[in-house]
C-alpha cells in the first residue's frame, strides 16, 4: 500500500501555505479564488487552503518544507530515534543498578544467599539443581567483581547511554551530524553483537542485530554519507527538487 506522506502529514499537522510577493507568476499559480474566498496552495500536500498565507514575502525567503520522500525518510529517523532513547532510558537504569550493587555487594550477596536456601528445596523438587544453575552461576561470578570494577562498568554504560540518548535527540530533528554518529556509533557495536551471538543465540539479540544493521545502511543510502550517491551536494539537490516552489517555478503548470 503506498503512502501518501504529504497528506499525511498535512491532516496531523495543516497545512503550510506561503504568497510569494516578488514573483507575480508564481504567485498566481498558488492562489486561487472561490465562492468562499481566497485559497493558497499548500506547499506541502499541494492542495488548496481557504485563508490567508501563513507567511509572505520573496520566493527564496519561502519555508522549505519537507515532501514526499523525505517525509518518509523523516518518519523512519523518528522510528530510529525512539528506539534509540527507549535503550538509551534502560542503559541509564543498568549503570544505575550496578553503580548500587558497587557500593551494597556483600549485602547483595548475603540477600540473594538467603534466598537460594528458601528455594533450593523447591526446584530441587522439580529435579532444577540451582547450585549448578548457569544463572545463577553468572550472579555469584558477580559477586566476585572488584568495587572499582563495578565503578567502571556503571561509567561505561552511562556514557553509552549518553551516546544513544544524543543519537535520538539529533535523528529525531534529522540533523545531520547526527545522521553521521549514528552510523560510526552503531557501526562500532556490530563486532561486539556479533560476538554475543557466538556466546549465547536469543531472538532479542539478533532482531537487534539485524535492526542496527539495517540502520547503518539506510541512513547511509538514503542520507548519502561519506559522498556515497553524490554526498551532501547531491542530498540537498533533492531536498530543493522536492520543494513545491522550485517544481512550479520550473514547469510553469500545476506540480
Amino acid at each position: 500500500m503506498k503512502i501518501d506522506w504529504d497528506r499525511r502529514t498535512c491532516a496531523r499537522r495543516g497545512h503550510v501555505t506561503y504568497a510569494p510577493d516578488d514573483h507575480p507568476r508564481l504567485r498566481e499559480r498558488l492562489h486561487a479564488e472561490t465562492a468562499l474566498g481566497a485559497a493558497w496552495r499548500c506547499l506541502r500536500c499541494g492542495d488548496f487552503a481557504l485563508g490567508d498565507p501563513h507567511g509572505s514575502g520573496p520566493a527564496d525567503r519561502a519555508p522549505l518544507v519537507p515532501r514526499g520522500k523525505v517525509l518518509r525518510d523523516l518518519f523512519v529517523l523518528r522510528f530510529l530515534a525512539v528506539e534509540r532513547a527507549v535503550r538509551g532510558v534502560f542503559v541509564v537504569l543498568a549503570a544505575l543498578a550496578v553503580w548500587k550493587f558497587s557500593n551494597s555487594q556483600d549485602a547483595v550477596r548475603r540477600l540473594f544467599d538467603e534466598y537460594l536456601d528458601v528455594f533450593r528445596p523447591v526446584f530441587k523438587h522439580f529435579h532444577y539443581d540451582l547450585d549448578h544453575s548457569p544463572i545463577v552461576g553468572t550472579v555469584q561470578k558477580t559477586f566476585g567483581y572488584r568495587h572499582n570494577t563495578l565503578v567502571l562498568v556503571a561509567v561505561l554504560l552511562l556514557a553509552y547511554a549518553l551516546i544513544e540518548l544524543v543519537e535520538a535527540v539529533g535523528l529525531w530533528y534529522a540533523r545531520r551530524w547526527a545522521e553521521y554518529l549514528t552510523v560510526v556509533a552503531t557501526a562500532a557495536f556490530l563486532p561486539l553483537e556479533i560476538y554475543e551471538l557466538t556466546e549465547h543465540i536469543s531472538w532479542l539479540k539478533i532482531g537487534t542485530l539485524v535492526l542496527n544493521v539495517l540502520a547503518v545502511l539506510y541512513i547511509l543510502l538514503a542520507k548519502r554519507l561519506f559522498g556515497l550517491r553524490g554526498g551532501h551536494k547531491a542530498f540537498e539537490a533533492e531536498r530543493q527538487s522536492a520543494s513545491l516552489l522550485e517544481v512550479e517555478e520550473a514547469a510553469g503548470v500545476p506540480a
